[in-house]
């Protein structure tokens, strides 16, 4: 009888658990499939044209492309990926540690009616477009630090970053670097203040009830948790670091030379920065020499991002903690 009455039930259950797909669903999940396919598709687009175009002038004859002076390509493009790195470096080494002070101002230190606005202000960093950042840093910034720089030459130039002599418009890859490093700024502090606000309460009060004071507990607890947030909100930034174009070309004054001095008037290249002043009067063979140049950024940023979704991955654990 038990058995009669589970092969009735039986049926009537499996209909219960199956849940009829509304159009609705339907249309969403297409929307949603339709569009990562499409962004899987550009990126492959982009990948195919940049490998087409750029091979023949990584095969060709050096001597046949004007703009490689007779060197090969790699040779070339060597100095250019120093200069993009180099300039992206030091941006970080700027940037992180300011971000890192007012994420923890934000999320940890500032009451809440100056926290909301602070945080609105720093996001509309974000939103101020290169131009301004590449005027400010070349009509304001640049004139401002050059005494700084005549003086680091005078006092410190036996230290190789500061050797001199000095620039004396102040358009340096230092002052390039300070310039991107308020460019990512922004993206830093708002992913580090995220993570820092997903520090689970209990671990921030559990430190504070064992006699830890504020920046004890900062220190040895939201810190450490927030560690994987704060390098992957570093990596982010310099991912757009490296691809800034017109702040770095309208502030800096590049010889394509590899050079670690920083207050120097002789400064190296970056990718992208050479690319937008070299391509308007490029032609032919020339052309698909700075198409393969962009196809070495996009494998460099291409790196950074892979790195940087990896290491968010790993930290996901920590999200929703609160």
């Amino acid at each position: 009888m038990a058995e009669h009455q589970g092969r009735i039930s039986s049926p009537a259950s499996s209909a219960k658990g199956r849940v009829k797909e509304r159009p609705g669903d339907r249309i969403f999940s297409g929307s949603a499939r339709t569009a990562g396919i499409f962004i899987l598709a550009t990126l492959a687009a982009v990948s195919g044209f940049l490998m087409l175009e750029g091979l023949p002038a990584i095969t060709a004859d050096p001597n046949d492309i004007s703009l490689l002076d007779g060197q090969s390509f790699w040779s070339w493009v060597f100095p250019l990926v120093f200069g993009t790195l180099w300039a992206a470096t030091l941006a970080l080494i700027a940037a992180i540690p300011v971000s890192i002070g007012i994420a923890l101002f934000i999320s940890h230190y500032a009451p809440r009616r100056i926290a909301a606005p602070l945080g609105y202000l720093v996001d509309l960093l974000a939103a101020v477009p290169s131009v301004v950042y590449g005027l400010w840093g070349g009509v304001v910034l640049a004139p401002a630090i050059q005494p700084s720089y005549t003086w680091l030459a005078e006092n410190l130039s036996f230290i190789p970053f500061f050797a001199g002599p000095a620039s004396g418009t102040g358009r340096t890859i230092l002052t390039a670097a300070i310039v991107l490093a308020v460019m990512v700024l922004p993206i830093i502090t708002a992913v580090s203040r995220e993570v820092f606000l997903q520090t689970p309460s209990l671990y921030e009060e559990a430190s504070l009830a064992l006699g830890s004071t504020k920046w004890e507990m900062i220190r040895t607890v939201v810190l450490p948790v927030g560690r994987g947030g704060i390098i992957s909100a570093a990596m982010l930034g310099l991912g757009r670091a490296l691809g800034e174009t017109l702040a770095v070309a309208m502030v800096l004054s590049a010889t394509g030379v590899i050079s670690l001095n920083l207050i120097s008037s002789v400064n190296p290249s970056t990718i992208a920065a050479n690319v937008a002043l070299s391509f308007p009067e490029a032609y032919g063979l020339n052309v698909n020499v700075l198409i393969a140049s962009g196809l070495i950024l996009f494998a460099i940023t291409l790196v950074v991002n892979i790195g940087a979704r990896w290491i968010v991955d790993r930290r996901k654990d920590f999200s929703g903690a609160n």
